[in-house]
Formats: C-alpha cells, structure tokens, sequence
C-alpha cells in the first residue's frame, strides 16, 4: 500500500452545521421541542438555541440533551430552571436579564410553551414590561393526537389536565357535556382509566372517543372508540406514557322525560338541586333552568 504524505491526504468534510446562529433582539422567544421523536425540531428553534444569550427550560437536561443531538453547542451559556416549583422565584431574574438587553429562549419539557406548560406567567410578565415576545412554533401533543384521531378537527377545545379531587372531576368534566367541539384532555396512565369511567359517567357512554398515546415514538398507539369501550380495554390491561385523550362533539339527543326523571333522580342523591341539574342539563345538552325547575319539583323545595 504506498504510503500518502499527511499533508497530501483528503480531509474528510466537515458536518455541515443545520442551525444558523445571529445576534438576535432583547426579548423572550418561546420555542417548541420534541414530543418524542428528536428530529421533529424546527430549523428554525435550533436557530434560537444557538443564538439567544440566555436559555431557560422547563427541564434544563432535557434541553441539553437535545442540543447535544443536534451539535448546538453551549458555548458556555448557563441553563436556567424555569418550573412550577421555582416560577415565582426565578421570574424576576429573568425578566431582568431581558430588560438589560438580553435575548432569552425558553423551551418547554416537550412541545409546545404555555400549552400544560408554567411560561404562561412568564410571557404575560414579559409583555406587561414592554418586552418584545416571539414565538417559534413547532410539535403540540394535542394538535398531533387530533390529526390522527378521526375526529372532527373543524372545531376543538383544549382542556388541559383535569383536577385530582373527585368532586371537582365530576364538575370539571360535567361543564364540558354540552360544548359543540371536539375535546381534548391530557392524563397519566395512571388515572386514565378511571377518567373515562367519569366521562362515561358525564358525558354519556356513546360519545366517539380516541386514546392517542406515546406520539411520536417507537410504541405509538392509537386506540378509537366509544368512552364505554375505551374503558373497557383498559380494565384489565393498563397502558403506559403521555396520553391525550379526545372525546367527540356533543350530538343532539332525544330524551324520554322518565330517562330524564331518572336520571336527576340518581343525582339528587348525590348532589345539591343545583349541582344535579346542572350535570344532567350538561349530559343531555338541555337548558339548565328547564332541567333545574323539574329538579326543584322531585326535590319538594
């Protein structure tokens, strides 16, 4: 093999850099990560990765870890935490960087700021002040589940995380019974079961329902059906990761007035005159004051 001088030897080509760093404006920019799958960052975030003066993350290894998979160099920027638990005290100091001039990029755990997300307080401190606020859009674990759901996307609600007490469960789901839109819930593995047992309990069994679960990564699953049978499914067999749950739109019904005396009935028994009428106007999408009158008749008051 005849040797090749080191200076004459081909140089293998450098990895060409995807991001493009660039002296960015004071402000707060809200950038959106990757739910699961790293590569479904935007250009565009690995930009603000790379140039902001400072980083904020709701879960600063997280963050670390993605620029590392993405070769964005810290080029010793320090992370700062920015959570539920230090909201309060971490806020001013941000703020204040931002006021001295400084571009701050904040990044969510995964997805889309301020959707489940603590940056809500930060951004409406941030433009109270006169700071300029930016937004770089990218995944959304709700808009993800939706795409794939088969329900209607024409029209949607975002729910959020529901309560852990058991009454305001029954109350937070109750209000949503007779809303004309796709609904949308995020929920832990560990309570999914029993939240589509209330579901079923206050929104009707029928009502078409899609578990999305693990989006965007390798174990991926999308199961579709009524509340009754999604709860079904989950009886004896328990499932793990980050779950949206959607539940289709309310659909006009015909109800009997004994199925109704029925059930205001069952919930008189268990509930104030106004909290029963108000869970039974909301499951059949009737008008509160018509199902509370015939409440207040049953009750004798």
């Amino acid at each position: 093999m005849r040797h090749v001088p080191k200076s004459k030897r081909r140089k293998r080509p450098e990895r060409p850099l995807i991001y493009h760093a660039k002296q960015l404006p004071a402000g707060l920019y809200f950038l959106a990560t990757p739910i699961g799958n790293a590569r479904d960052i935007t250009l565009r975030a690995l930009d603000l990765l790379a140039s902001a003066d400072v980083l904020a993350a709701e879960d600063t290894r997280s963050l670390r870890k993605l620029m590392e998979i993405h070769g964005v160099p810290l080029n010793g920027r320090h992370v700062i935490a920015y959570h539920d638990h230090n909201g309060a005290q971490a806020r001013p100091g941000i703020i204040a960087l931002m006021e001295q001039g400084k571009s701050v990029a904040y990044a969510s755990e995964a997805g889309t700021p301020l959707v489940a997300d603590p940056g809500f307080a930060l951004c409406r401190e941030a433009l109270a002040r006169g700071i300029p606020v930016t937004s770089a859009p990218g995944p959304s674990a709700m808009i993800a589940a939706l795409t794939i759901s088969g329900l209607p996307s024409d029209r949607f609600l975002f729910a959020g995380f529901p309560p852990s007490s058991q009454g305001a469960r029954l109350k937070f789901f109750a209000s949503f019974a007779a809303v004309p839109a796709t609904l949308g819930f995020y929920e832990s593995p560990k309570r999914i079961h029993r939240t589509l047992g209330e579901l079923c309990e206050t929104l009707g069994e029928n009502r078409p329902a899609a578990m999305c679960r693990e989006l965007t990564k390798k174990f991926e699953e999308v199961r579709k059906g009524t509340l009754r049978e999604l709860e079904e499914s989950l009886r004896d067999a328990p499932v793990k990761g980050e779950i949206v749950l959607l539940v289709g739109r309310a659909e006009a019904e015909e109800v009997s007035e004994a199925d109704l005396e029925a059930d205001l009935a069952e919930a008189l028994g268990r509930l104030s005159v106004k909290d029963a009428a108000h869970e039974v106007a909301a499951k059949h999408g009737l008008k509160k004051r018509d199902v509370y009158q015939m409440a207040l008749g049953m009750s004798g008051k």
